[in-house]
C-alpha cells in the first residue's frame, strides 16, 4: 500500500458493487492487509456465453488493485472491446458488455470451477495474481441468485433486470434463489467471530447486502458484534444504483431513515451524510442507535480513505463503549 496504515484491529466489511468497492479501497489505505476482510455478495453472479460472471467480486477486486475504470466504477481501466465488436457483428446478444480483458478473468474462472475448484480459492488466487494483500471473500461458494419481482415482467434475473431492461420495470419485491440451502464460505464465519468491528458498506441493502444476509449462519454470527452501516442514500438519492428508486417503488420514502430501518435488528451504530444531518435525531429517538454526521462522498478517490477513517474510529469507540 502507498500508505503506512495508521489504525488496527480485525475489521470486516459486508459490500456490494462500486459503492463497496471504494469503501474497501479506503479502509485499506488504512489498515494492515491482516486486519481487513471484504465478504462480498453473489446474488448479481450469472453465466452469460457460458462464462461464470461474478460482477461485485471483480469489481472489489479490480478496485482494490488499482485495476478498477476509474469514471465508470466498473470493470478495467484502459479496456478494448474487440470481442464484443464482433459478436455484435455476428448479431449475437450485446445487452451485457464484456471487455476483453474483463473475459480473461472470467474465461479463467470458468475454467478453474470446472475443474472443481470453489469459487472462493479461484478469488483466493486470482488476489494473489493481482497483488492483492487484503482477503476478499464471497459469502458463499454455492449458488445464491437474486431474482427482482418486477410489475411488468414478472420475475427477472439482476443481471437481466439491471442491465437488459436498464433497471426500468417496477419492482414489487426480491427473492434470494438457492439461499435457503448455501453454507457460507470457508472464512466467513471466523472472519465476523474475529472482528472488533463489522462494516455494512453504502451498497444497495436490498441487493447488494441483503442476499448477503439470506445466508445461514450470516445474521447469527453478527449477533453480539458492533455493526455499523453506512447510508447508500444521500438526501433521498442513492450516489450510484437503484436503490432509491427500489425503496419507492416498494412504497417507501427513499431516505438515511428507512436504511436505518432496514438494518435496525443489526446495528450498533449508523453513518449519515452531512445533508442528512437532520435525519440523525429521528434515527436515535426511533430505533436508539447512536449516528455519526459525517461527509460520506467518496470522490474524489482520495477521499475514500477520509470517509473510510471516520466510519472506522467511530465503529472502534461504539466496540469499546459496547463490547
Amino acid at each position: 500500500m502507498d500508505t503506512v496504515p495508521r489504525l488496527r484491529g480485525k475489521t470486516v466489511v459486508l459490500s456490494g458493487g462500486v459503492g463497496g468497492a471504494r469503501f474497501a479501497w479506503g479502509l485499506a489505505r488504512l489498515l494492515p492487509p491482516e486486519d481487513l476482510t471484504i465478504i462480498v455478495n453473489v446474488g448479481d453472479d450469472f453465466r452469460h456465453f457460458g462464462l461464470y460472471i461474478c460482477p461485485d467480486l471483480d469489481i472489489v477486486c479490480y478496485t482494490l488493485a488499482d485495476m478498477e475504470h476509474p469514471e465508470q466504477g466498473w470493470g478495467l481501466a484502459d479496456e478494448t472491446w474487440h470481442a464484443m465488436a464482433m459478436v455484435e457483428r455476428l448479431h449475437g446478444p450485446t445487452w451485457f458488455r464484456l471487455g476483453d480483458g474483463d473475459l480473461g478473468t472470467h474465461l479463467e474462472r470458468t475454467r478453474r470451477l470446472e475443474q472443481g475448484h470453489s469459487l472462493s480459492a479461484i478469488t483466493e488466487d486470482f488476489c494473489r495474481a493481482w497483488g492483492i494483500p487484503q482477503r476478499i471473500l464471497p459469502v458463499t461458494n454455492d449458488p445464491v441468485r437474486t431474482v427482482v419481482l418486477t410489475r411488468e415482467y414478472g420475475p427477472l434475473p439482476f443481471q437481466e433486470y439491471f442491465v437488459k431492461y436498464r433497471t426500468q420495470p417496477t419492482v414489487r419485491g426480491f427473492h434470494f434463489r438457492g439461499a435457503e440451502q448455501a453454507y457460507p464460505a470457508p472464512g466467513v464465519i471466523p472472519a465476523i467471530n474475529e472482528a472488533l468491528v463489522v462494516l455494512i458498506a453504502p451498497s444497495n441493502p436490498w441487493v447488494s447486502i441483503d442476499p448477503i444476509l439470506a445466508v445461514p449462519g450470516i445474521r447469527e454470527a453478527l449477533a453480539g458484534k458492533t455493526v455499523v452501516a453506512v447510508s447508500p442514500i444521500i438526501g433521498g438519492q442513492t450516489v450510484k444504483g437503484p436503490a432509491a428508486k427500489m425503496y419507492r417503488e416498494m412504497g417507501i420514502e427513499p431516505s438515511a431513515l428507512a436504511v436505518a430501518r432496514h438494518y435496525r435488528d443489526l446495528l450498533q451504530g449508523f453513518v449519515v451524510d452531512l445533508r442528512d444531518a437532520a435525519l440523525a435525531s429521528v434515527i436515535q429517538q426511533e430505533l436508539g442507535i447512536p449516528v455519526l454526521i459525517t461527509d460520506t462522498w467518496m470522490q474524489p478517490k482520495p477521499k475514500r480513505a477520509q470517509v473510510a477513517r471516520s466510519v472506522w474510529e467511530f465503529a472502534h469507540t461504539l466496540a469499546r463503549t459496547y463490547p
